[in-house]
């Protein structure tokens, strides 16, 4: 395939409506497709993006996710739990942790570029990405005191850890929103850019990412969140095996050489 046709390719497997996926290059570009719901949840998008997140094709090095229309993601879609019974407010639960765990633990990074509502389990949907991109209109709240329910979709553990625990409890207990420029500094985010700019932002990003070595990215993405969760003694030693792993891959040995022989250029402020 030319790279002008790798660039237009439609993603290689089905997906609901709500769900639109391209190929530009080694990188897939995936977008929440519901913008007159503000690309809320339903079932059909949870399971969609974990089956999308959980094959993806062997070429693809990188994901950035987005959405259309003026939000990201503005949580769950309330119409599926109004009538819900206490065992489907548990299935629901489940298939969104196990969503949220297949992006965390994907096999390439995984980048959202946030814009609009980021409520609930949008904000949820976006902590588990490895890198977020802020454009300035997106706005950050978790509204489950006011609608009477309660994260479900593994915010409780990774969002603490991102913004505090006391932060978390407030927005759920008042209904309390951030901008774009607050959820930035507070470590929502580590990318803020102005409205539009966000999926050029992402691409640029995840093609750079793409060059790294394939078991860097790897190791990166799955030891690092493990090792955080772990007490400091099992973290270690994990370290110390993806140490040993990465340093040991041919293509680390090869990037090795090319910097020792200045053939490799070092790092630089930017």
């Amino acid at each position: 395939m030319t790279a002008k046709a790798a660039q237009a390719a439609q993603w290689p497997t089905p997906l609901p409506p709500s769900l639109e996926a391209r190929v530009q290059g080694d990188i897939g570009i995936l977008q929440l497709s519901r913008p007159r719901k503000r690309n809320a949840f339903s079932d059909e998008v949870v399971l969609g993006l974990t089956a999308f997140f959980c094959a993806l094709p062997e070429h693809i090095k990188g994901v950035v996710v987005h959405g259309a229309g003026d939000h990201f993601c503005a949580g769950l879609d309330l119409t599926e739990l109004k009538d819900g019974s206490t065992a489907d407010g548990i299935v629901t639960s489940i298939i969104g942790q196990r969503l949220n765990d297949a992006v965390q633990y994907a096999r390439v990074p995984v980048i959202a570029v946030l814009h609009g509502a980021v409520i609930g389990a949008g904000l949820e949907f976006a902590a588990s990405a490895h890198i977020r991109i802020a454009e300035r209109s997106a706005y950050y709240g978790l509204p489950e005191g006011q609608r009477g329910i309660f994260v479900g979709s593994g915010g409780s553990v990774r969002l603490p850890r991102l913004i505090g625990t006391a932060t978390v409890m407030d927005m759920m207990l008042t209904g309390r929103t951030y901008s774009a420029e607050e959820g930035h500094a507070m470590r929502l985010s580590q990318y803020l850019v102005e409205p539009g700019k966000g999926l050029e932002k992402g691409i640029e990003l995840a093609q750079k990412i793409a060059s790294n070595a394939p078991l860097a990215n790897f190791a990166i993405i799955q030891a690092l969140p493990r090792i955080a969760s772990s007490d400091p003694a099992n973290g270690l030693f994990t370290e110390t095996l993806m140490t040993s792993i990465a340093q040991g891959d041919a293509e680390a040995k090869k990037r090795l050489r090319d910097f020792l022989e200045k053939r490799a250029g070092k790092v630089e402020r930017q």
